[in-house]
């Protein structure tokens, strides 16, 4: 999470834009907020694809089929502009890390979060296959790791970006090509099998911290792999390996649905964390997630503070003006014992000043 750059929009659609989350190859994302201090992450597409009529059009498609999606184990999209100057995409914000940055920096998974990695993943993918869709880039920066288990994210512009002019003429493979089916690999259709193969190879990477076709190769290398040459798995051991096994199958045929993923998934792990469960994820990953949690505080802080009510200007006193009639005269003295003496009233308590109480955070 970083600050706004100096050429960054502050607004996009009904949404503030206070951070920003990362940038690819399609455009960028950012931390929003709606008016009610909803926290979202928008999705930002490049102009140079905005302005191809081939990808108005399917982003329109896709866009309108992102929204049908639903389950736990996804970030739903909750709003879009397909028409603007800048299309973008509003979805639910998940405070994690993705995939690929927390075993960059903290290593491989060990074998029971990977398993609870794939049922959250397979969970997602059954949601989204069940309304005849395919999400086509499944890989782990679309992965984000909450506390209580994964996210699926990113449905609606790369497959939006698949039928782009912009992007034929210049060569762009959509996808990961270290992730891609063979079927996809060899450009023809890609169905939910095409998933399960994605599935598989993001547990290999979860589990030995390289993704099991390879990935400082050029892609053409990766490609011809992935549809030629059989995947690296050393690491993965006993029932698991067999299931990540099974989805890398060349033939799609072969290879389990979601469904039968996840039932064999919580039988490899009866007696260990369930999907749902707080603790999945080992120490240092979860103590990544709560750092996330605290930036995201501090920036809702700063974000009160800016919207804080400034100050009301003292009043300036009246002018003195002259008396027109006299002064009453002062009552008469009577004799009454002084305050503090017996028969007198109760001394006055000094004047004590008791600040306001600060305006919490958000309101």
């Amino acid at each position: 999470m970083e600050t706004l750059a100096p050429g960054d929009p502050q607004r996009m659609g009904p949404y503030r834009l206070v951070a920003r989350l990362g940038a690819g190859g399609m455009g960028q994302v950012f931390l929003g907020r709606t008016a009610g201090g909803r926290t979202v992450a928008v999705k930002t597409v490049r102009p140079e694809y905005a302005g191809d009529s081939e990808f108005r059009q399917r982003f329109r498609q896709e866009v309108a089929a992102a929204r049908l999606v639903g389950g736990r184990w996804t970030a739903p999209v909750l709003d879009a502009d397909t028409e603007g100057g800048q299309p973008w995409v509003a979805t639910g914000y998940v405070a994690g890390p993705s995939l690929s940055a927390a075993v960059r920096r903290f290593g491989p998974l060990p074998p029971d979060a990977v398993r609870v990695l794939g049922a959250g993943l397979a969970e997602a993918l059954a949601a989204v296959h069940d309304l005849g869709l395919v999400h086509r880039d499944v890989k782990p920066s679309n992965v984000l790791l909450a506390l209580d288990g994964p996210r699926l994210i990113d449905f609606g512009i790369a497959r939006a970006l698949d039928a782009t002019s912009v992007l034929t003429r210049s060569g762009y493979v959509v996808g990961s090509p270290g992730f891609m089916s063979p079927e996809q690999a060899r450009g023809d259709a890609t169905g939910p099998a095409g998933d399960v193969f994605a599935l598989g190879a993001v547990m290999a990477f979860a589990a030995t911290g390289t993704a099991p076709f390879g990935e400082k190769d050029s892609a053409a290398v990766l490609l011809y792999r992935i549809v030629h040459e059989e995947p690296e798995l050393g690491g993965i051991t006993g029932e698991l390996y067999g299931l990540v096994r099974d989805c890398l199958e060349k033939d799609p045929g072969r290879r389990p649905p979601p469904g039968q993923l996840r039932h064999r998934l919580d039988r490899i792990g009866a007696e260990g964390t369930r999907l749902g469960e707080r603790g999945w994820l080992p120490r240092n990953v979860s103590d990544a997630v709560a750092r996330t949690t605290v930036e995201l505080l501090d920036l809702e802080g700063q974000a009160a503070d800016t919207r804080a009510v400034p100050p009301v200007p003292p009043v300036p006193s009246a002018p003195p003006t002259a008396m027109t009639a006299p002064l009453p005269p002062p009552p008469p003295t009577v004799p009454y014992p002084a305050p503090g003496h017996p028969g007198g009233p109760a001394p006055a308590p000094p004047y004590v000043h008791v600040a306001a109480p600060a305006t919490p955070p958000g309101q």
